[in-house]
């Protein structure tokens, strides 16, 4: 452990410019300065750079909110936040058209957000609700809507790669104009599943894209410890595809690289992987102590915080005043504290129902015997 630590210390060392902000090498991971803004090279419209904002905001808070009635016991199960990474998320989704598919993790809340999905059915989900999304059968986000272009994720991580190649294979038979995004982190780089997908995705040159979340852990286990490549777009070369690196705490750089993966694969180029350098500022879940992290980490990527340095970057390009941030953060207060209200106020569901569909009931009769269901 010691060696180690002398390692990653030593590694800390010479910075360089990259997307317009310095960046710093951390045992082979991109890191911005503390003052650092976000690029400038930007299509985005002075409104959708608010929308943006806005969005980073409410995952933030909608987390932070999950946290608190996961103190108060409400919460059925785990919170797994994704504080420090919301950016990656965020701009990726953004960057997306109304009829494209994600599949994100458990720690991309921000592109279900963006997809569509409000902040009172993430609550009502999180508390096993009979008004929640999968009606109390299940948890956090394990639950997906269609209509909004969103697959829930499974425990399996790697094993949405080939289920979104297979929604870009299907899209591409019925003639539509779909690009599928899956995110993956590093632990998930390294399953079967990630190798199976993406290879036949590549070969078939179908519309999608693989997000892969550089975030220091695979659960506890330090990256460098479970795949052998500095860098994780290194892996897109195996299979003839793009890889880009982007800074994941740079939300406008998110949303730029993935436009432009967007534009390629759609336009017939086939698959794209984009690894975006970033940091878990949280344990794998709120029961996580994080023992296993170095005494010094958390400090210095607080110093470094995705929504601290887009506000930084808004004011500092006369993009948003200080009080129209304000007002923006007030107005996602408020529709928080509206939609924790009406979660709340939800009943718990009854056995009977919530018995009902966990398998295809025409196969599999319900827990709940014929003298509930009358054998149907």
């Amino acid at each position: 452990m010691k060696a180690e630590t002398k390692q990653r210390k030593a590694a800390r060392g010479t910075t360089k410019q990259s997307n317009g902000a310095q960046a710093q090498t951390i045992t082979g991971r991109f890191a911005p300065s503390e003052d650092a803004l976000c690029t400038t090279e930007t299509t985005l419209t002075p409104a959708q750079m608010l929308g943006l904002y806005r969005y980073l905001m409410l995952t933030r808070l909608v987390e932070e909110r999950l946290v608190n009635l996961y103190r108060q016991t409400k919460v059925v199960g785990g919170v797994f936040r994704s504080l420090g990474q919301e950016a990656t998320a965020v701009g990726s989704a953004y960057a997306l058209q109304t009829q494209d598919f994600v599949a994100p993790l458990i720690r991309d809340l921000g592109a279900v957000l963006v997809k569509g999905i409000r902040p009172r059915d993430i609550f009502a989900q999180y508390m096993a609700k009979a008004w929640g999304p999968s009606g109390g059968r299940d948890l956090n986000i394990h639950f997906g809507d269609l209509a909004k272009g969103f697959l829930g994720p499974i425990s399996h991580l790697g094993d949405m790669i080939p289920v979104m190649t297979g929604i870009a294979l299907a899209g591409r038979m019925q003639q539509k104009q779909i690009v599928a995004v899956a995110y993956i982190g590093d632990g998930g780089m390294s399953t079967g599943a990630f190798h199976e997908g993406l290879n036949f995705a590549a070969v078939q040159r179908l519309p999608l894209i693989v997000i892969a979340e550089y975030n220091w852990y695979a659960y506890s286990t330090p990256t460098q410890l479970q795949t052998a490549v500095e860098n994780l777009a290194d892996k897109a070369a195996g299979y003839g595809i793009p890889g880009h690196i982007v800074d994941g705490n740079d939300v406008i750089a998110c949303y730029e690289v993935t436009k432009q993966a967007a534009e390629f694969a759609r336009g017939g180029g086939g698959a794209v992987l984009i690894e975006a350098k970033t940091y878990r500022r949280k344990g794998h879940a709120e029961h996580d102590d994080q023992r296993y992290i170095e005494p010094d980490e958390l400090e210095f990527w607080e110093r470094r915080d995705p929504v601290t340095r887009y506000e930084r970057h808004l004011i500092k390009h006369d993009s948003a005043t200080r009080e129209q941030l304000d007002e923006i953060v007030a107005d996602v207060k408020r529709e928080i504290d509206e939609d924790v209200m009406w979660a709340e106020s939800s009943p718990m569901p009854e056995a009977e129902q919530a018995a009902r569909n966990v398998f295809d009931n025409s196969i599999v009769p319900p827990a709940f015997r014929p003298k509930i269901f009358g054998g149907n």
